[in-house]
């Protein structure tokens, strides 16, 4: 996808962006397409279908990136987040990831699930969504008057010194075959784990059977692989030379006749796909200029088109209900989720799409942690709920983490001062 102006070819990104997410949106509502969900009916249930549309989702995006790539069609060097960055923040991925899966909990869903909420009538996912914009847009914007953000005040100085550098980039094929062979370690590990998790969810007869399993996790994984293929495709023709919409801008002086139609910032315009907690804050930016167009990004659009692609289908449906808070209890612990969620997915750099889908395509390392501690701080905190409302005055907090991490075989099941349930 070739332009010869910068406005038609940001146009391109932003409204193939947004019709995207409506597909995205109307889906995930059709489906009650849930990472949350996933959880929880796993550790609660025992039941494997939501989980299983959630790894068809890893698996298709993944297998999609991989085909792409090693066929030169796309290109992930340079993304927005820094996905396979040589600088591999684990304690970020940790504990972003922990505190992220216990704000998800709270708030009864992830990002995405947010936005889905909101479009089909729920009040109390409009204030997350608010509470966890404030937090994003602070943990990586500064405050008026001042040089410092959240980020920086609360966890660059201890977090940031304890990041590992893994050089020419973290991904498991730089890893493990260096600069040279990545790309061809990148194909084969890539194939590999994206065929051994199609495997393992089309083992199941009962998740063959799920249509709305296989739809939604169908159509979420080719989302992230279109928004990741248009958003790497898109280039301008200058007098004869390719540039991507980064370089243009990051040469705007030399390139522009003008400022019109300059965005605020060329980090929005490199390679991505969806993420929803970074662009939470940037809806935040752009609805306090007064919705300038120098602040609309991909991430805006992709925000705004998956609540419009659930309100539509709500509507047709006749599924659209307003829903409010039950009890001052529900209010603080969505509100206190939301608070836990801003953090968490900044400082993971992603959510349960944007590292749990997005960034494990990329074959990140940084992405299978969160992954892997969002689904733990979830679980837990399901747990220690689940402990303390049957246990009521005899569980405290302590006792009923203690029971919830034995139950996932994490700590001796001597060490256990409740009765498993």
């Amino acid at each position: 996808m070739v332009f010869e102006s910068f406005i038609e070819a940001n146009s391109m990104l932003l409204w193939s962006t947004f019709a995207i997410a409506l597909v995205m949106g109307a889906a995930v509502n059709k489906t009650n397409f849930c990472t949350m969900g996933a959880v929880s009916d796993a550790v609660n249930m025992g039941d494997w279908g939501r989980m299983r549309a959630w790894l068809f989702a890893i698996a298709v995006a993944l297998l999609g990136v991989t085909v792409l790539e090693a066929s030169g069609m796309l290109t992930l060097s340079q993304t927005f987040p820094p996905y396979r960055g040589g600088s591999l923040a684990w304690v970020e991925n940790l504990l972003g990831g922990l505190i992220f899966g216990v704000g998800m909990t709270l708030a009864s869903g992830c990002g995405n699930k947010c936005l889905i909420r909101i479009g089909g009538g729920n009040v109390k996912s409009a204030m997350v969504l608010l509470v966890i914009g404030v937090i994003a847009y602070f943990m990586t914007n500064p405050f008026p008057g001042s040089d410092s953000t959240l980020y920086s005040v609360l966890f660059y100085g201890w977090t940031n010194p304890m990041a590992v550098d893994l050089g020419a980039g973290q991904d498991l094929g730089t890893v493990f075959a260096g600069a040279e062979g990545a790309a061809a370690a990148r194909t084969w590990i890539g194939a590999a784990l994206a065929l051994a998790l199609l495997a393992y969810v089309w083992k199941s007869a009962e998740f063959r059977s799920s249509f709305d399993n296989i739809l939604g996790g169908l159509v979420v994984g080719l989302a992230v692989l279109a928004f990741w293929f248009i958003s790497s495709n898109i280039q301008l023709d200058i007098d004869g030379d390719m540039m991507s919409m980064g370089s243009y801008y990051n040469q705007w002086d030399f390139l522009a006749e003008s400022e019109a139609g300059k965005p605020a910032a060329g980090a929005p315009l490199a390679t991505q796909s969806f993420t929803f907690i970074n662009p939470m804050g940037q809806t935040l930016g752009y609805a306090a200029t007064g919705f300038s167009s120098a602040l609309l990004t991909a991430g805006v659009m992709a925000l705004l088109g998956v609540i419009l692609g659930s309100f539509l289908w709500s509507v047709v449906t006749r599924g659209f209900r307003f829903e409010w808070f039950s009890s001052v209890g529900d209010f603080l612990n969505h509100f206190l989720g939301a608070i836990l969620m801003g953090f968490g997915g900044v400082l993971a750099m992603g959510c349960t799409i944007g590292q749990g889908i997005t960034g494990v395509s990329t074959l990140a390392i940084g992405s299978f942690i969160t992954f892997a501690a969002i689904v733990l701080g979830s679980a837990l905190t399901m747990k220690v709920q689940y402990y303390k409302m049957v246990y009521e005055e005899d569980a405290s907090f302590a006792k009923a983490l203690v029971a919830g991490l034995c139950d996932m075989k994490l700590l001796p099941n001597g060490l256990r001062k409740l009765e498993a349930v």
